[in-house]
């Protein structure tokens, strides 16, 4: 098998938060008499750097600082993330590519705490030789935490895989220097994906099925 090592994303990838991560922010709109969002709008929409996700949504940074709503954002998120599903098949998923042999860790845009809070709840710490969140909230940093941890590993860069569910991850793989393919049940449709290069497939399973062959 090519592939030694699998580098997860967290947030849409595993987590399956793309409806709550809508309400959420609808309710952060909402509060502002700002016109809410929908699924649709969102996955042809969502991108990072997330600050320039919030300016399509309308938010002008002169009249209130990106700092205040996305804060809003993350403590309306944390206040109920005990109620966030993996995705259906993300456990399965886990075990399979353990039992395949390949080691496991997990880069995310998410800071460390609130990482390390979620994947508390869901028991599924043990699947991963590294757990890897930001110093921040605001989604900044995974490039070079990701470039960290693949200087680490001991595994040529083409024995390691990200799997994500955005373009963003798709750029921090090239700038890691790791292969990338991207799930299309996550926060950014599976049109977009493909426009990145990157294989794109339809759930975890799928992917994994993918990687092993």
């Amino acid at each position: 098998m090519k592939y030694k090592h699998i580098i997860w994303d967290w947030n849409g990838t595993l987590l399956d938060d793309r409806l709550f991560c809508i309400e959420i922010m609808n309710q952060v709109l909402q509060k502002r008499g700002m016109k809410a969002m929908s699924e649709s709008w969102f996955l042809d929409n969502f991108c990072f750097p997330v600050k320039d996700y919030y300016i399509k949504l309308g938010f002008d940074f002169n009249k209130e600082s990106f700092e205040i709503s996305g804060s809003e954002f993350i403590n309306g998120y944390m206040d109920r993330v005990d109620e966030i599903p993996l995705h259906s098949d993300a456990v399965v998923t886990l075990n399979k590519a353990k039992n395949l042999g390949l080691t496991q860790s997990l880069l995310s845009a998410s800071s460390q705490g609130m990482l390390d809070d979620s994947l508390k709840y869901h028991e599924i710490n043990s699947f991963f030789i590294k757990i890897l969140g930001q110093d921040n909230h605001y989604a900044y940093g995974k490039e070079q935490t990701g470039k960290e941890w693949v200087e680490q590993l001991n595994f040529n860069s083409n024995e390691i895989i990200l799997i994500g569910d955005t373009l963003h991850d798709k750029e921090v793989a090239d700038i890691i220097g790791a292969d990338c393919a991207l799930v299309g049940t996550g926060h950014v449709s599976s049109k977009r994906l493909k426009k990145t290069g990157a294989p794109v497939f339809n759930n975890l399973i799928e992917t994994l099925d993918w990687i092993s062959n």
